[in-house]
């Protein structure tokens, strides 16, 4: 049986959501954060090197991050669901936003949430408005429009569609779930895009994600 290595307030939410989509049984271990740093706690390490969550074991085999962990499911467990045809066009699509969810979609939004935290820290009166200005700096030449501009091209790119490889729901819309409600509730996603706002609220509507979120907790992005 599959074990997943939850914590709470995380990407491995997503792997929870695809278990629940896929129907199979698996072992749940939870996680929780420091309340203070946010940070995993060290009993993570015991699972993987870098402490950090989703970590799953199968069998022998154990996986880190997430969208290698979500191929793998798909690979091994699906059956031919929640992907296309390996020989379709669609697949190279799937591909594709199976991997720009952490590798160009999250990065501005962990950029935003590291500057908002620095900016929230209490500093020296002498020092603050060198960090004002260090934050309020990075946050106009490069979050922000960063984020404008992956937020523009997802809306573009979802279209008038209901999911982002076509007309049936797959893994890749469970990936982009994070970077986009990561977007909504502090990276500026609202119902100026009405693509995204209506993408958000088709996968809060289904079953298996609010199963998800009953086994894997509470999960609040804000922070």
């Amino acid at each position: 049986m599959l074990t997943v290595h939850h914590l709470n307030n995380s990407r491995s939410q997503r792997v929870l959501w695809l278990l629940e989509e896929l129907g199979l049984d698996y072992e749940l271990k939870c996680y929780q954060r420091d309340p203070v740093t946010m940070l995993a706690p060290p009993e993570l390490r015991k699972v993987h090197p870098l402490g950090k969550s989703p970590v799953i074991r199968d069998d022998n085999v154990t996986l880190a991050e997430t969208g290698a962990i979500v191929e793998y499911i798909v690979d091994t467990y699906a059956k031919g669901r929640l992907a296309p045809a390996r020989e379709s066009p669609e697949y190279i699509r799937f591909l594709y936003w199976l991997h720009y969810a952490e590798g160009s979609a999250m990065p501005p939004l962990l950029f935003k949430l590291i500057f908002d935290r620095i900016a929230a820290t209490p500093v020296p009166f002498f020092v603050k408005p060198v960090v004002s200005a260090i934050v309020s700096r990075t946050r106009t030449a490069f979050i922000d429009p960063q984020l404008k501009l992956h937020l523009d091209y997802l809306e573009t790119e979802l279209g008038s569609r209901q999911w982002f490889v076509g007309d049936d729901f797959t893994a890749a819309d469970i990936q982009l779930s994070f970077p986009l409600e990561a977007a909504a509730a502090r990276g500026g996603l609202n119902g100026s895009r009405p693509g995204l706002y209506s993408f958000l609220a088709r996968i809060h509507a289904r079953p298996a994600y609010r199963r998800a979120q009953e086994r894997g907790g509470k999960y609040d992005l804000r922070n």
